[in-house]
């Protein structure tokens, strides 16, 4: 073989190789490679999940399991809603992947699928006292035109992590510690309320329910006073759907001097003690059943076994509550607290004074000119 054919297959061997490199290259640059829809999350058995933290850093939320259930521990271990830690669950384990983007970790950071730099980062971790990342994903940017939503799996393995998707379904991640608790406290019914009592350090007043809950009285009003309907309407109905900002368990400092009481027609009792402090509203809640409970028999007439059914299902709710909420400290909102704790001042005004009748009426203009006519002679 002559030098040139020699030369001419060496410079062909280096352009292969040339050629090779750029091939790998590319097929691991964004967006040239695609596979079939498949799951992010594999394998992973949700009985293992000892805890999950949402976000990162100081703003991290972390859920812990406690036996069947899981707590807030950003909330002094408040009672998450399992409602929402199963759609938690459930979304990120739903998560397609479209296509595969890249898998060079050298694209995380502009895609933003870095921990630090993503919208949604959610990691389940087994059981203490090891608790070690068993699976999680991470949300980054959106693809361009809206074609989807770039992920990532957190995984132990660095091939599987590195990788970066193209996903559709990526749901939307709650990342504050509130997001995974029942806000709501309290929600009565208007027509069920018998009364409400408010008392404080300058006094206390009663509202009180008549005509089959359609008005509603102020009791002892001073003389001279009237009440503001529409005050007392909104004091009345203050636990018709009554939530909370925040939770804590510490009460240290706070002076609770105010008290919102709400009797319900099923003989259970409501009681809000109020505090303030630094423009801040701050309730503790209890519950208590006033009537008797007498069980029902089967030689009852229907309407005495759902009168007595009634009252066993107040019974069990006011006794769930007490429990529930027993040693929690609520703060709520601005506006909710001024329903609570509205002095009487508040609540009445001047009563209309009669318009004073004439003492006399008026002469008219022809009595006038009588009068100013120079008396006839006969």
């Amino acid at each position: 073989m002559s030098n040139k054919n020699l030369t001419i297959l060496g410079a062909a061997a280096v352009l292969m190789v040339v050629w090779a490199a750029i091939q790998s290259r590319v097929s691991s640059r964004p967006g040239t490679e695609s596979e079939g829809p498949s799951y992010l999350i594999l394998g992973l058995d949700t009985s293992d999940i000892g805890s999950i933290v949402v976000g990162t850093g100081q703003d991290a939320v972390t859920l812990k399991r406690e036996g069947a259930d899981f707590v807030v521990t950003n909330k002094d271990n408040y009672p998450a809603v399992m409602s929402k830690i199963s759609e938690l669950i459930t979304s990120c384990l739903d998560i397609k992947t479209a296509e595969l983007y890249t898998d060079e970790s050298a694209y995380h950071e502009d895609l933003g699928v870095t921990e630090e730099a993503a919208s949604g980062v959610v990691k389940f971790l087994t059981h203490e006292p090891n608790s070690t990342v068993l699976a999680g994903v991470i949300i980054g940017k959106s693809k361009e035109l809206g074609q989807g939503t770039y992920v990532r799996l957190i995984s132990a393995d660095k091939a599987l992590s590195d990788k970066v998707y193209v996903a559709s379904n990526v749901p939307q991640i709650g990342s504050r510690p509130v997001d995974y608790i029942e806000q709501e406290l309290i929600s009565v019914n208007r027509e069920d309320i018998n009364s409400v009592t408010v008392s404080s350090a300058n006094g206390e007043y009663t509202l009180k329910a008549e005509d089959e809950g359609r008005r509603v009285v102020l009791q002892n009003i001073p003389a001279g006073k009237r009440a503001k309907g529409s005050e007392c309407d909104r004091v009345f109905a203050a636990l018709a759907s009554f939530r909370f900002d925040d939770v804590k368990k510490k009460s240290s400092g706070l002076v609770f001097n105010r008290r919102f009481v709400c009797k319900l027609k099923n003989s259970a009792v409501y009681t809000l003690n109020i505090a303030q402090e630094d423009n801040k509203t701050y309730v503790r809640c209890q519950a208590e059943f006033t009537g008797t409970v007498i069980r029902p028999t089967k030689d009852e007439s229907e309407e005495e076994l759902k009168k007595k059914e009634a009252k066993l299902k107040a019974w069990d709710e006011a006794q769930k509550f007490a429990e529930e909420h027993q040693g929690w400290v609520y703060e709520i909102a601005e506006w909710k607290a001024k329903d609570l704790t509205k002095e009487l001042s508040e609540l009445i005004e001047d009563e209309q004074k009669p318009k004073e009748v004439k003492q006399a009426e008026e002469p008219n203009s022809a009595s006038v000119m009588q009068l100013l006519e120079p008396n006839s002679v006969k």
